[in-house]
């Protein structure tokens, strides 16, 4: 025991560096690894994606709690959350926020009677494009817009009309037809939502030997 104790207080030091660490990325921000193409082309497979853990909530250090509430999610923004339906860590685009009506119509989004305007956009570097054919488009609605990707392949896809209700979100991934969202998993808690992605830390190409994509080294999300 003595010995443990003295190699305790030879290393307090580093552990004291080790356990801050682990404080930040709970509480102020985290980096996250995305292995999966739902949030596509925003967010690319290979990507680690840096998450503003005080974007919403400060939160006591390794749980949920919220000790200080700072602001809510809005329409657009890029969330992180632990979501008990999906029994994961999910990140996908607010698109409705608590009392918006949301419908999709033939894969075109519709909040709260406003229809989205599209206009087709040419994506390069998506993996997935070999597999399954796509198309991209900007999706643009009450001054917020972003690239939506579309699968050439599927029948466009109708949902809703539903309310998001209080203290909910509704959330979609950017990669339309390929999404577990809010489409299957309902409407997702405000707790469960623990910051914004904001920018890429790092992108390494796993159909390129994980070299780095230098391009999207510190791009902004949006």
């Amino acid at each position: 025991m003595r010995a443990i104790y003295a190699t305790l207080a030879r290393n307090k030091g580093f552990i004291a560096f080790l356990f801050g660490m682990l404080v930040l990325r709970s509480a102020i921000a985290d980096w996250n690894v995305v292995p999966t193409g739902s949030m596509q082309p925003t967010i690319r497979i290979g990507d680690r994606i840096m998450v503003d853990k005080l974007a919403y909530d400060l939160r006591l250090p390794f749980t949920h709690v919220s000790l200080v509430h700072l602001s809510d999610p809005k329409r657009g923004d890029i969330v992180v959350l632990d979501s008990s339906a999906a029994n994961e860590k999910l990140v996908k685009r607010v698109v409705g926020v608590p009392g918006d009506v949301v419908m999709l119509r033939n894969n075109r989004l519709i909040v709260d009677a406003q229809p989205a305007r599209y206009h087709p956009v040419v994506v390069q570097g998506i993996r997935d494009d070999t597999q399954e054919p796509a198309h991209y488009e900007m999706e643009s609605l009450a001054g917020e817009k972003h690239l939506i990707r579309l699968s050439s392949l599927l029948r466009a896809q109708d949902f809703g009309p539903v309310i998001v209700p209080p203290g909910h979100y509704l959330l979609l991934g950017d990669n339309r037809d390929n999404s577990a969202d809010s489409r299957y998993y309902g409407f997702f808690p405000r707790n469960e939502i623990t910051g914004r992605a904001t920018r890429v830390a790092v992108s390494l190409d796993p159909s390129n030997h994980y070299l780095p994509r230098r391009d999207r080294t510190g791009l902004k999300l949006q």
